[in-house]
Formats: C-alpha cells, structure tokens, sequence
C-alpha cells in the first residue's frame, strides 16, 4: 500500500487503523499457523465505515480480508496478497433478542459462546457449537459455515442464518432473507453468502434462529474393542430411531494420545469410544439413554457410562476435551483435516487411516462426530523433518481422495481458505469451479475481496 491509500483509509477510520509492525504481525496468521505480512490493519465500527473502506479498494484495487477472531484451521482469514485486513472485533453488540419470534440480531464480532450465554438466561438455546465456541465470532462461523458437536441433530450455522446484511465486494450494502418462518422470494442470498469465506461479501449484521433450551441433558460413554464396534453401535443407535445431540468417536490413536498425559479409567482392550449425548424433555431422555445402551452393547460395548448431572456429564467428556491438549505432545505441526464420509462408511475411513498410517509412515490421530461422519483426521510431524512432512502431505491428498471416492466431501466445518484450494477439483469438478468463479465476479467483479482463497490456481504459499 503507498501512502496515498493509507492516508485515504485513516480518513476513514481514524486511531483504528494500524501500521505499526508489531499490530500486522498479530493479524499475520491463523489457527492454521502459516503468515502473511498485511499492509494495515482496520477496525471498522459499522456497516458504513465497512462500506467506504471497500468502495475505497475498488478504486484503489488494494485487497480487503475480512476477519474475525483468526481461529480457522483453512487459512481463510490469512492476508495472502497483503492489504487490508478488515478486523469486525469492535462490531460486537446483541442488538436484538425477540422471545415470541425467536431469533437474535448481532453484529458480527459477538463471539459465539457470549450469544449462547445471552440466550440460555433467557431459556432459549442458540445450538450451533464449534470447538472454538469461547474465542471465535459469529461472522466467522457464518463465513465458514462452521458446524461442531451438535451438527448431528441440530445442524450447522447454515441452518441458523434467517437474515444477514452484508457489503459486497463492490462496496454495495445488501439485505437478504427474512425473520419469518417462510420465504422463497427469489433466489437464497443468504446461503450463498454463508460459507463463502469473506470471498463474496463481509457480514455487518446477522438475524439468527434460536430454539427452546432443552429441558434434560443425559451423556453416555461407551467403551469398545475396536472402531468397527463403535461404527456399528453408530449405525445401531440410527436403526434404534434416537437421534443423539453429540455422538464422538475416538479411535485408538486418540484414546492412546490422551493416556499418554492424564490418568484414564479405561477397560482392558478398550481400543475405541463413542462418546453420546441426548437432550430434550426428562422422560423422552432417560428412555432415549436406554435405548443408546441396549444398542452399544449389543454391539459389543466393554462398558458403557451413563451420567445426567453436570459433575457426572463433565467428567465423561474429558476424554474428548483432553485430545487437543494432548496432541501438542506428539508433534510440533498438526496438519488438522476435517473430512466427512457417509454414516455407513466410517469404519471404512478408520480402517484406511490406520492402513495409510503404516504405508507412509506417519503418525495420525483421528476423532470425529460420528453422528454425522465428520472426521478429524490430523497428521502430526515434527516440523524439521522435509522427508516426513513430504509423506504426511502425500497422505493427506489420499485422504480426501479416499473421503470423495466414499462419496464424502473433503471439508465438512472448516472450509477451503488456501489450504484445500489445490483440492477443490476433486470434489466439485471443474464445471463446478467454473461457476463458483463467475459467481465470484458478480459479487466481487474485481477481486478485491480476500483473494487467494477457495480456487486452486489462486491459492498462495506463506512466507
């Protein structure tokens, strides 16, 4: 950026644009850990001052990347060509709770966990729940479409979006969707604003669904000899016709991870676990809960778990909650995938990856929401090796090729960004990329918006 645009853009934001080397290296990088330099930092206050700032980069054709909290795992926030990085942090307010419509209206730098805290006071439950929950901001789960434990039954953020007021990448403000339960008026902006990862338009206003808080929470772990067990108990638990709030799977690789750092009271053999979780009213639960244990066992279940008070239900979880943690003992570079296969499927994906983790070499731990197919399949090198970072990105391109060939997808909740662009083809096509791109130029005719993300070609390498 020359002087003239960075004098242009302080008119616009004042002391809330920043220069200075140590501010642009705060917002060089993501949860995916690669770094890109940006020219400036901004802080917009409002839809209008986002509205000027992007009328300003067409005329000046200087990048703008919108950001909220940085915690993707797909590089979708990182600054690959420099320019602006346009944080929504100061746009953080609840602007509206209506209990009889049931919906919020926020901006989009509220942070995911304080507007699930607003409305549980309230009785009303927003479920969308990525493991980012504390840190991460509405807009950047609507960016990403982010899912989370709970996808299994309630869905992904998609399904939550009424509403949302944008600004394209021509610097126009739009409005789309509605607050009522139905409207099929034109064509659905909204869903294709979401999930588009700041390539289309940045979010300044969102009108999101909510749902009564569920009454009675019961969890279940259930302790199995092998993934094949757990898949089937999966499949049983489907056939039983209970649809569980949270079903985890853990595999060897992650039980034995977490092991490794905290004392756990596991049955001998125990070599997978299904973690599961229903809600809804106490009766209905406690009959649900049955129904999950008579499926696990009949399965082969070593044991299963059973707790309904908070204590309880927290101290089964801290299997899952461990694994994170844990991993940072294993390797200093987590390659963190998030394929999704068929439900009938997952024993078939589990097995390839101890298959593949004994061709290449490489060390991979794998834990996923079961309920849904959505696996996480992380790769972990110790960052000084060329050789087995080679064969770990060797077998991460096997691994989408297995997920699509299963009839899968290559990202289920954490989007392309630069890091899947090189395998976008894969999965759609290149009539599908063909598309994607002349939507693409409706939207943002002269790609100023976060360039370098989505598309193969355009996808950058961090310095």
């Amino acid at each position: 950026m020359d002087k003239t645009t960075l004098s242009a853009l302080g008119e616009i934001l004042g002391d809330r644009l920043r220069t200075d080397f140590e501010t642009r290296t705060a917002y060089s990088f993501d949860a995916l850990r690669k770094k890109f330099l940006p020219d400036a930092v901004g802080f917009p206050g409002d839809a209008a001052e986002v509205q000027r700032i992007v009328q300003l980069a067409n005329r000046l054709r200087f990048p703008v990347v919108p950001r909220g909290a940085g915690t993707g795992f797909s590089g979708g926030s990182l600054p690959v060509h420099g320019g602006l990085v346009l944080s929504t942090e100061r746009m953080d307010r609840i602007l509206a709770i209506d209990t009889e419509n049931l919906y919020a209206v926020v901006e989009p730098g509220v942070l995911t966990g304080a507007l699930k805290e607003e409305v549980r006071k309230i009785g009303l439950f927003y479920p969308p729940d990525p493991a980012s929950l504390k840190f991460s901001t509405i807009g950047g789960n609507i960016a990403e479409c982010a899912g989370g434990m709970c996808a299994v039954k309630y869905g992904v953020t998609r399904d939550y979006v009424l509403a949302l007021e944008a600004v394209l990448g021509t610097g126009e403000l739009v409005r789309t969707g509605v607050v009522t339960m139905k409207g099929v008026a034109g064509y659905d902006l909204t869903r294709m604003l979401v999930g588009s990862e700041g390539t289309l338009g940045i979010i300044t206003k969102a009108t999101l669904k909510l749902i009564p808080l569920p009454e009675s929470v019961t969890t279940l772990l259930a302790l199995f000899p092998s993934n094949r067990h757990s898949a089937d108990a999966v499949n049983a638990i489907v056939a039983a016709r209970v649809t569980p709030a949270a079903m985890e799977l853990m595999d060897r690789t992650a039980i034995d991870t977490v092991r490794e750092t905290i004392p756990v009271d596991l049955p001998e053999g125990t070599r997978s676990a299904l973690l599961i979780e229903v809600d809804g009213q106490e009766l209905a639960v406690a009959r649900e809960a049955d129904r999950i244990a008579e499926a696990c066992r009949s399965r082969g279940a070593l044991e299963v778990r059973r707790a309904s008070d908070a204590k309880g239900r927290d101290g089964l979880w801290t299997l899952r909650r461990s694994i994170s943690p844990a991993l940072r003992r294993v390797g200093a570079v987590k390659m963190n995938e998030d394929i999704v296969v068929p439900r009938s499927r997952l024993a078939d994906m589990f097995d390839f990856l101890a298959d593949l983790a004994a061709r290449k070499r490489v060390t991979n731990v794998n834990f996923g929401h079961a309920g849904d197919g959505n696996v996480h399949v992380n790769f972990m090198v110790s960052g000084t090796d060329p050789d087995e970072t080679r064969r770990a990105e060797e077998a991460v391109e096997e691994v989408f090729r297995a997920a699509v060939e299963m009839g899968g997808t290559i990202t289920g909740e954490h989007g392309v960004g630069i890091i899947k662009a090189p395998f976008l083809e894969m999965e759609v096509g290149p009539m599908g990329i063909s598309v994607m791109k002349r939507l693409k130029n409706c939207f943002d005719p002269n790609g100023i918006l976060n360039p370098g993300k989505i598309f193969p070609e355009e996808a950058a390498t961090a310095h």
